[in-house]
């Protein structure tokens, strides 16, 4: 179709601006042919007429689809032009935050000026062996391309690194530098790969500077050549340099610095071993101060000096060349402050004893006097004499200048030389990848000659690249077999051609150096006269004499002449160099022995960059003249030279390109310009390939991925089998113009726009589509919902008709209802009516009655009232009358009587005085006293109620007494008495009055106190209330505090149980790190056991030299030793090729002090191996003497013979010896087996330890006599046995084993002796028969027993003796730190001192604790193994006394022979143990191990078969009480299964098939150990099977760590297995045909998701799960293990994909979400068939459920937001906002995330404290755990097959 008929309306564009560069727009009407304008609409809302230009009538570029914005390759778009390519950088790089983006075969990267998580190891792993389009653009897969087509291929690689300052080079170099170190790894133990990264920090410490630009800006170019073997391993690396720019030695511009290592040097000048290079502060020296700005933000330079060093000595530079390099800087550094004085103008002079001078001298080691002569002078020669000259203060400095430049030129030309010979290797180098780290093309405001070297370069490397790009389009062109046409494409040649061609720029500038009187004058003029009008790319500028124009392939640049020639030439004083030469300081002449014949133009520029190219291998022979003449190359001549070199290397291979885009120039992170951007896009050749791509084909497309994208096209006849013929039938009727496509053998070649244009007809077809559907199911809807409200209208019609009538007959019940109740509604109130008028009538007349009634009975009551009145008041007054005149009568009575008393008393007194009357009176008077006594104190107290009767009556009687006496007085006495009576009333009535007053006063107080008692009970009751209320308030509080009590209470108690849990969990967590780490230990510590294994073969294989006799293992060994000691007890060695780490093998992290106990675990292991095979040798020697000394005299032989068996028969003659002091001991230890009593110390413990050690002691002694007497009966009997054929050596030999002590064996020797003795004339015939010579013999022995006996106490004693010494120095070591601390504590502040000694007393009694713990468990175990032995002991002597005989005695040895007597034993069942012999466990463990097939006994015998045989034998050896056999088989075994498992670690079945065996000898160790924990669920049968003898506890945990590394290899074996398939089956299969559609991939195609033959599913999956889970069942693997691996299986699975989900931009859409749901959702129907659900492998794949979810949610407003957050609780920060980026839309319906929404995602998320890492450790291995399984199987009903070949084992 022809391309305007893309411009119809609503068509968007880009346009020209002169600000964005470009902008889009909206066209508001369709294009017309002819039309002059567009009517646009811009995106901020503007209308714009954009005018189409006359000359060409050019329309604008058209705008990708939304779909593929955000490309990862710009090929991949539709329209190839630079707006689109713009555009697409723009949002990958500020909405998706991605930095790389590929273009075609160039990976464009933009600087993010901002750290990213995006380069660590994980990320490394990730990228290692994936295809470059597989994953999402980075520099890692360039690498990975690079290192795997060098692989591939066998072709050298080269990755060109260009941009300009800023652009993150270096960085961009150095990470592919670190990806091919990590990868690869080295080929040898030097660490080459950390080498060739420590080179990095000197190279940027010399050669990098900050600059406006970059703080850390390479002034220099690199190509660094990594050197590979055979096996593509690092084994060295070398480096080319280029244009180094010496002038910012000298001169820095404003906010720039010299070189690093300046400013390091200064900031490290407090060292004491830089205090001899009289250094300072920077701004003390002239040529680091000059930038005015020392300090770089963020940047330490003490730091990276510390780094610098650190590097040198890592690439083997010496400290003393280090502190010459370091000289000789500091000696640049005085140089640069060396001032001149002017004489004249033609002469300076530098002042004397100048200080700057002299430190240089003194560091330089040079004459100072020369120095300054040089410094002021210059030698010129002529052909005849040679003059001295002065020069001028500007001539001297800039000597002085280029002096400070060439020797720093020098000096890192030195250096560069040193780093390539530590990175050099001895072994041959088979490929390499060169790195090349260089500028990019620069244009400033004033170009000089560094700028004209750098674009000429750009211009070479530049025809490179588009020759390759146009090479690589042909080549698939042609693979395709499409019809090749030419494709124009700019050839720069014409500007090369410019520059280096003879009469060329360079050309000219050289000549102009060797005129006498050349100038930049000359020189221009001549380019003027030369290029001018005869070159379209060189042009004069208007306004200057003194510049010229270059038309580059990037852009115009104007160069000024002024300063080419001096630059060119670069001249140096040769007198200041031969003053330098002759230095004392040797390191300073080697810096030039390249300037032995001439001094030359060859190190750079004085203001430049200079070139340094790699020294050639053989220096090219020739004459003296030829070599001077070669030494005068210009730099440009010479630059021009390593320019080809470089070009050679790079042609000679396989280039991958990497350009860096500085995206501004302030250094913003994130911040993109899109001036700048185009600009750098232009120049380094980017757009030139898109260029180039669009010319031809660049949408490329294969069959089915056409087909399955573009199917919604077809309609159902088009569809054929045949993909390829129905791609080309719909591409006819699609698109009419043929020239738009092609069609390769595999792909379908479009022309730009095409793909968008078949965009455009499906979207249009899908929008068709969704129309259709949207308006049938709208119709559907609207017909549904008018069906519905027509039934609800019918429905509601018929309640309200029912309503009505219902309302109708409520209304006639209701009228009818009504007249009823009117009706007796007036009957009531008329009868209510007549009764209350009735009632009220009642009423009054009752109530008047009774008033008349009332009154009549009030008036009688008056009457009788007042007769009552009258009758009591005058009887009252009646009564007072009589009382008043009885009173008078009364009282003259009483004054009548009292007369008469008074003259009878005077009678009786006179009668009384009389003693008669006295007696007469006394007589009975004393009992009437004392009744007169009692009356009287009756009378008293009378008298006392009386007065108070009379007090209280006195004030009331006090005026009638007072009365009655007045009268009587007035009778007897005159007026006088009258007068006191009249006085006495007066007073009496004052006293009446006060006593009113006092009346009323008191009645006053009275009613006060009332009122104030009222006032009080007023204030109490209101204080009561008051208090009810507080009381009421208060219980109120009370309850509310009580409830708010509960709830707290409640609250805590969920917070401790929340916490609780919590805590659980954290410890559970902490317990499975521990198990991680204790694992990952453990396989470290089988890594480096292989590693021993295999440097041990390599050393056998090298040696070569078998050696006679076999391996054995130590006899010495106890049963409790660590697994480390069966490491070293492999008894044979197999040649096995040497097996190396797997590069790709993530390293386990391992603590340092693991790993040096490691280290010396492994020399002791070869000390131990040393030792042994030492002892053999000694051993061998040993057999082979005593084979000799056999074959000289074999009845000696017999006799050592008969020895070596009286040996072994001592134990058992002994254990009856000691059968009651054992029997005591055992008794002892049964009665008092409290702890406190057994314990260490406790008496008890002390008692037995001491009669064990007599017993011991006594058994020593009375073996060694037992030992030499039987020597010597042996020797007797040897010399009777001759003459006395009768008695037979077996016989004797056993009788004397029946003598129970030394007392019968000495009787029997006397009996002996004194039978044989000879008589003295038989002497000599006794000596002839050889009786001395047997005597002799046999006391040598016992002399050679005695010896050895001495020699082990020797060594005993020794051992002790170092004990002690190592207990004495860990004392003086415990000593010395304890007066560390109290010195360190003395320095302390009391309060911290107290502090300090409180947590150091804490710590030592916390260690003597836990080893008290520790000394405590071992007695215990001491004490229980001591208890077992004793149970042995004690069944065996029981044994033996059954079958022993009488003693017999000494006599019958000799008169009777002895035969040996046949004991009898009972019939046993079959006990469950199996019988071999010791000779035979190598066969037994060859057949049942190590050649078994786990095939054959997985299918036709019981599980676990092998683990049970070998629990039978061992409880043989154990019921033998053989703790050798039983340490040998154990040690056999275990190694054998390591043997196997080396041999075959990669099969599956070998791995499931031991790791299941392991694991149930494991159980059977511990079902079967005696301890009650593991005998709960066992039969009395299986009880009794229990081990007796020996404790395995130590061997079980051999076993564990045995089974955790099988698991571990297990785990190994199944990521293998799964991980090609995991990411086809997961995320690239379309398990749900039609989901997805494939979009456009550009150059680099991803791997199909359409299932082709070969490719994995989910099915694949699936059935390779159902075969391991088969495997192991078959095998008989307990549950929870089987549980634990499909737990691992899953982990590794969710892992995976998730990472590549992560780095895969394509993968994340809506529909892939949905595919990986289902495919989720299929991996748990598979745990569902397999009853796994409950084994936590769906917990495992949380993670990327969720990723999915995230996938398929909506992303749009804060609700979404936050359910997201919620619901992404198992991914972190960093993968959220990760998939947030990468989501994709396939199609036009979707929508991409907003940049505010992932912003308000990172904000809610901000807080949560997740891992900063970007992806899952797949390489994780979940701790494993063996929970006890006992067996229900009976060991005595086992049967062992014959296929075994177990023939040689018996049932017990």
């Amino acid at each position: 179709m022809a391309a305007s008929e893309l411009y119809t309306k609503f068509a968007r564009v880009w346009i020209p601006d002169p600000e964005e560069v470009w902008k889009s727009a909206e066209l508001l009407k369709d294009y017309k042919p002819g039309d002059k304008l567009l009517l646009l609409h811009l995106e901020e809302g503007k209308d714009l007429e954009y005018r189409l230009d006359p000359k060409t009538n050019e329309l604008p570029h058209l705008r990708n689809p939304d779909i593929l914005v955000g490309e990862n390759d710009l090929t991949a778009l539709s329209y190839l032009h630079e707006p689109a390519v713009l555009h697409n950088l723009r949002v990958r790089f500020i909405d998706s935050k991605l930095i790389y983006t590929y273009c075609g075969i160039v990976l464009v990267a933009i600087n993010p000026y901002e750290q990213l998580p995006i380069y660590g190891e994980d990320i490394i792993n990730a990228y290692s062996g994936q295809n470059m389009g597989d994953m999402d653009p980075h520099i890692f897969a360039v690498a990975e391309e690079a290192y795997k087509q060098m692989a591939r291929d066998e072709r050298n690689q080269s990755i060109i690194v260009s941009g300009e300052s800023g652009a993150g080079k270096t960085v961009s170099a150095k990470y592919a530098m670190r990806y091919f170190a990590t990868v690869s790894g080295s080929a040898s133990e030097a660490n080459v790969e950390e080498k060739v990264l420590a080179s990095n920090p000197i190279m940027e410490s010399i050669g990098n500077a900050k600059t406006t630009r970059n703080d850390n800006s390479s002034r220099f170019g690199k190509y660094i050549e990594i050197g590979f073997d055979k096996r593509y391993r690092i084994i060295g690396a070398n480096m080319r340099t280029y244009l180094l720019e010496k002038s910012r030695v000298m001169f820095q511009a404003e906010e720039e610095r010299n070189y690093h290592i300046f400013y390091q040097l200064c900031a490290s000048a407090k060292l004491p071993e830089f205090k001899m290079l009289r250094l300072g502060n920077a701004n003390n020296f002239h040529y680091t101060k000059q930038g005015g700005s020392p300090m770089i933000e963020g940047v330490d330079d003490a730091k990276e000096m510390a780094h610098t060093r650190q590097a040198c000595t890592l690439l083997g530079i010496s400290e003393s060349y280090q502190m010459g390099i370091f000289r000789i800087l500091a000696g640049i550094l005085h140089l640069g402050n060396v001032g001149f004085t002017s004489r004249d103008s033609d002469s300076c002079t530098i002042p004397p004893k100048h200080e700057p001078l002299s430190i240089f001298c003194d560091l330089m080691g040079v004459d100072y006097d020369e120095m300054c002569h040089w410094l002021c002078h210059r030698k010129l020669a002529t052909a005849t004499e040679t003059y001295i000259k002065p020069i001028s203060k500007l001539q001297a400095t800039n000597a002085r200048d280029a002096l400070a430049k060439h020797i720093y030129a020098k000096l890192f030309n030195w250096i560069v030389d040193h780093v390539n010979q530590a990175l050099h290797s001895a072994v041959k180098q088979h490929s390499f990848i060169g790195v090349l780290d260089i500028y990019g093309f620069e244009t400033f405001e004033i170009n000089s000659f560094e700028q004209f070297c750098i674009n000429y370069a750009n211009e070479k490397l530049q025809q490179q690249f588009n020759m390759h790009v146009f090479k690589l389009e042909q080549e698939e062109y042609m693979k395709e077999q499409i019809p090749w046409t030419l494709i124009d494409f700019y050839d720069n040649q014409p500007c090369i051609n410019l520059i280096e061609s003879k009469l060329g720029i360079l050309d000219l500038l050289d000549e102009e150096c060797k005129m006498p009187k050349g100038t930049d004058d000359t020189w221009a003029q001549k380019l003027y006269n030369t290029h001018l009008n005869k070159c379209a790319l060189f042009e004069k500028p208007r306004l200057s004499n003194k510049a010229f124009i270059i038309q580059h392939f990037a852009d115009k640049v104007e160069y000024q002449c002024e300063g080419f020639l001096e630059k060119n030439k670069d001249t140096v004083f040769e007198e200041q160099i031969k003053v330098l030469k002759s230095s004392k300081f040797k390191m300073l002449p080697e810096l030039f022995q390249d300037d032995e014949k001439a001094i030359s133009p060859t190190t750079a520029t004085s203001s430049g960059r200079t070139p340094l190219t790699r020294t050639p291998a053989k220096p090219t022979k020739g004459r003296p003249g030829q070599m001077a003449k070669e030494h005068k190359k210009t730099v440009g001549h010479q630059f021009r030279n390593s320019l080809h070199l470089l070009m050679e290397t790079l042609n000679a291979t396989t280039p991958h390109y990497v350009r860096c885009i500085k995206p501004n120039d302030f250094k913003f992170p994130f911040t993109f310009d899109e001036k700048r951007a185009v600009q750098q896009l232009r120049a380094c050749g980017v757009l030139e390939t898109i260029r180039i791509s669009a010319a031809g084909f660049p949408s490329r497309w294969t069959y089915q991925e056409f087909f399955s994208r573009y199917r919604v096209l077809m309609k159902q006849k088009d569809v054929l089998s045949d993909r390829k013929q129905t791609c080309k039938n719909v591409l006819e009727k699609l698109i009419q113009d043929k020239d738009k496509y092609q069609f390769g053998k595999t792909k379908i070649f479009f022309r730009a726009g095409q793909v968008a244009y078949l965009e455009k007809l499906r979207a249009d077809k899908l929008r068709a589509a969704c129309i259709r559907i949207q308006k049938i199911i709208r119709g559907w809807l609207l017909r549904k919902k008018y069906l519905r409200m027509r039934r609800a209208a019918i429905t509601v019609q018929r309640y309200v008709r029912g309503y009505q009538a219902r309302c109708y007959a409520k209304f006639l019940r209701r009228t009818r209802a009504a007249t009823i109740i009117q009706k007796y509604w007036r009957m009531y109130v008329i009868r209510r009516r007549y009764k209350i008028r009735r009632t009220a009538t009642i009423v009054l007349q009752s109530y008047l009655r009774g008033y008349l009634a009332r009154n009549r009975y009030r008036k009688i009551l008056r009457e009788h009232k007042t007769v009552i009145i009258h009758k009591w008041v005058r009887g009252w007054l009646a009564r007072i009358h009589y009382k008043r005149s009885m009173h008078a009568i009364i009282y003259l009575q009483c004054c009548f009587r009292r007369m008469m008393a008074k003259r009878e008393l005077k009678k009786l007194k006179i009668e009384a005085r009389s003693v008669e009357r006295y007696k007469k009176l006394h007589i009975g008077m004393e009992n009437k006293i004392m009744q007169l006594q009692r009356k009287v104190d009756e009378q008293n107290k009378d008298y006392k109620c009386l007065m108070e009767k009379l007090t209280t009556l006195e004030g009331i009687y006090n005026s009638e007494t007072e009365k009655l006496r007045s009268d009587l007085e007035r009778l007897q006495l005159s007026e006088e008495e009258a007068k006191i009576a009249t006085g006495r009333v007066l007073s009496l009535q004052q006293e009446i009055n006060k006593l009113r007053k006092d009346l009323e006063q008191t009645q006053s107080e009275k009613k006060s106190i009332e009122e104030h008692a009222d006032r009080y009970k007023q204030e109490t009751e209101q204080l009561v209330s008051n208090l009810k209320e507080e009381n009421s308030s208060l219980k109120q509080e009370k309850e509310t505090l009580n409830r708010l009590i509960v709830e707290q209470a409640k609250k805590m108690t969920e917070t401790m149980e929340k916490k609780l849990v919590e805590e659980t969990k954290q410890l559970e967590l902490d317990l499975n790190d521990e198990r991680l780490r204790y694992q990952n230990l453990l396989n470290e510590f089988s890594r480096l056991e292989e590693r021993y294994d295999d440097l041990k073969e390599e050393m056998t294989l090298m040696v070569n030299v078998p050696k006679p006799g076999h391996k054995r293992t130590d006899s010495t060994h106890s049963s409790n030793e660590s697994e480390y000691t069966f490491s070293s007890e492999i008894a044979e060695t197999e040649d096995i090729p040497l097996r190396t780490e797997e590069p790709t093998e993530k390293k386990v992290p391992l603590d340092m002090s693991l790993f040096l106990k490691l280290q010396k675990r492994v020399t002791e292991l070869e000390q131990e191996k040393q030792v042994m095979q030492d002892e053999l040798d000694r051993k061998e020697e040993q057999v082979l003497r005593s084979k000799a000394k056999e074959e000289e005299r074999p009845q000696i032989r017999g006799a050592e013979l008969e020895y070596e068996s009286l040996k072994r028969q001592e134990l058992e003659s002994e254990n009856k010896k000691l059968k009651n002091e054992l029997n005591e001991l055992r008794k002892a230890l049964s009665e008092k087996s409290a702890p406190e009593v057994t314990a260490p110390g406790a008496p008890a413990y002390r008692v037995l330890m001491e009669q064990l050690t007599s017993v011991s002691e006594e058994l020593d002694v009375r073996k060694e006599e037992v030992l030499i007497l039987r020597s010597q009966l042996v020797s007797q009997k040897e010399a009777i046995q001759p003459k006395n054929t009768m008695t037979d050596s077996t016989v004797l030999l056993e009788d004397v084993q029946k003598m129970k002590d030394k007392g019968e064996i000495a009787q029997a020797y006397i009996g002996l002796k004194e039978t044989n003795r000879p008589s003295a004339m038989d002497c000599h015939e006794l000596n002839e028969d050889g009786e001395l010579l047997l005597v002799y013999e046999g006391l040598k022995q016992a002399n050679r027993l005695l010896e050895s006996q001495l020699q082990s106490q020797k060594r005993s004693h020794e051992n002790e003796a170092e004990a002690l010494r190592g207990e004495i120095q860990s004392l003086k070591e415990e000593n010395n730190r304890q007066q560390q601390l109290l010195a360190q504590n003395l320095q302390l502040p009391p309060e911290a001192r107290i502090e300090a000694s409180l947590q150091h007393e804490i710590t030592r009694l916390t260690n003597e604790n836990l080893d008290l713990m520790e000394q405590l468990e071992k007695q215990d175990k001491t004490v229980r193994k001591l208890k077992k032995q004793l149970k042995v002991f004690a069944k065996k002597i029981g044994e033996l006394e059954v079958g022993q005989m009488e003693n017999i005695s000494p006599g019958q040895i000799i008169d009777e022979p002895i035969r040996p007597v046949n004991i009898p034993r009972k019939e046993k069942d079959f006990q469950g143990m199996l019988e071999y012999k010791k000779d035979d466990e190598q066969k037994l463990v060859k057949n049942l191990i190590l050649e078994l097939k786990p095939r054959g006994v997985a299918v036709n015998l019981i599980p676990g078969l092998p683990a049970y045989i070998l629990f039978m034998c061992v409880r043989h050896a154990d019921y033998l009480n053989d703790d050798q056999k039983v340490r040998s088989l154990l040690t056999s075994t275990i190694n054998s299964i390591k043997k196997v498992l080396k041999k075959r670690g990669d099969d599956f079945e070998t791995v499931s098939f031991w790791l299941s065996n392991t694991c149930r000898f494991l159980h059977c160790l511990k079902q079967y150990s005696g301890e009650e924990g593991f005998m709960k669920h066992n039969t009395s049968r299986q009880n009794e099977h229990c081990l007796t003898n020996f404790d395995l506890a130590e061997y079980r945990q051999v076993l564990s760590d045995l089974a955790i590394q099988i698991y571990q290899q297990l785990v190994r074996v199944l990521e293998n297995i799964l991980q090609p398939m995991i990411v086809s089956g997961m995320l690239e299969h379309e398990t749900i045909q039609g989901v997805s559609g494939v979009k456009p991939t550009g150059l680099r195609k991803r791997t199909s998701s359409i299932a082709d033959e070969g490719t994995y599913t989910l099915d694949s999956i699936l059935r390779q799960l159902n075969s391991f889970h088969s495997v192991m069942c078959q095998h008989g693997m307990d549950p929870e293990l089987i549980k634990q691996v499909v737990k691992q299986m899953f982990y590794i699975v969710g892992a995976i994909t998730l990472n590549n989900l992560l780095l895969r931009k394509d993968m994340c859409s809506w529909s892939k979400g949905m595919q990986i749901r289902y495919n989720v959702s299929q991996l748990e129907e598979w745990l569902r068939d397999k009853n796994l659900m409950n084994s936590g492998a769906k917990e495992t794949l949380e993670p990327l459920i969720q990723a999915a979810q995230l996938l398929q949610v909506k992303k749009k407003t804060d609700d979404d937001a936050e359910a997201i957050c919620s619901m992404c609780n198992a991914l972190t920060t960093a993968q959220i906002v990760k998939v947030l980026n990468l989501y994709t839309p396939v199609n036009e319906f979707e929508e991409r995330v907003s940049v505010s929404f992932i912003r308000t995602i990172q904000m809610r998320l901000r807080d949560r404290k997740d891992s900063p890492q970007l992806l899952m450790d797949a390489k994780h291995i979940f701790p494993v755990t063996f929970p006890f399984n006992p067996s229900s199987l009976a060991l005595e009903t086992i049967q062992i097959p014959a296929s075994l070949g177990l023939g040689f084992i018996s049932r017990v």
